[in-house]
């Protein structure tokens, strides 16, 4: 991991209820180049609402956001243009039902970055190849399972060859069985030095890729620090109650 800042986080406030809800209240963080970022905490503690403030998908009460030194939350910014170079991987997929599988992967890339058909369908059977679903390139949404449905929104997100990738809790909807599967591409991903905010349950995943963990509750960051620190020897009350209750 290198010490370039990739998002910086200053102040960040979601409130909701004129105020009577605060989701995030006061969130300052960095995201380095390369780095694997876990937040975890209990729900409701505001990690999602962080993770899809970094592409605009909640719109914060208060605070800004830096991508790549440009401030985002300033209305003058073309988010659209950034949310380009950010992938996005939710809990339910968001495949289009009525595409199939190639066709899924290739439409932002043809239509957002102007890339010839078959050069994109080339890089996006590489993909699938990797992830082992090639022979699913013409199947339809419907035809697949949960893992396999995560697996193509993982690759359809790295067709647009994003600077970071952002998972918000991308196995919470899986079968246990296929948790593993989405695991490994994403465990795969880390070693290739991709940059990744990862909201996620799934301890052991954080334990094992993680370059730093985020612990969150009642919208701010209680604690931070790498895997061992937090998992091993956390500081703070509310993160020892909290490992005591997932671990």
């Amino acid at each position: 991991m290198n010490g370039n800042v990739l998002i910086e986080v200053n102040g960040l406030k979601k409130h909701y209820n004129k105020g009577t809800v605060k989701a995030l209240d006061g969130v300052n963080c960095v995201v380095h180049k390369g780095e694997v970022l876990v937040i975890i905490g209990p729900s409701g503690s505001g990690k999602s609402t962080l993770l899809r403030s970094l592409n605009l998908l909640e719109i914060p009460t208060g605070g800004s956001i830096l991508f790549d030194g440009v401030d985002i939350t300033d209305p003058k910014t073309n988010i659209n243009l950034h949310r380009q170079k950010m992938g996005m991987v939710f809990q339910h997929f968001n495949l289009f039902p009525h595409m199939t599988v190639l066709r899924n992967m290739t439409i932002a890339p043809v239509k957002l970055l102007h890339k010839p058909v078959a050069e994109a369908e080339k890089k996006a059977m590489e993909l699938l190849t990797r992830v082992g679903l090639a022979d699913r390139a013409n199947a339809y949404p419907s035809q697949l399972s949960g893992g396999q449905k995560q697996r193509v929104a993982i690759v359809r997100a790295l067709c647009m060859e994003p600077e970071v990738m952002l998972f918000d809790e991308p196995t919470s909807a899986l079968d246990p069985e296929m948790v593993g599967e989405v695991l490994d591409v994403m465990k795969e991903l880390a070693r290739e030095g991709m940059t990744m905010v990862v909201v996620t349950h799934e301890m052991g995943f954080a334990r094992e890729v993680a370059d730093r963990v985020i612990f969150m509750s009642d919208g701010v960051i209680i604690e931070e620090g790498s895997p061992k620190e937090i998992f091993e020897s956390p500081k703070e009350e509310r993160t020892k109650n909290f490992l005591k209750c997932v671990l």
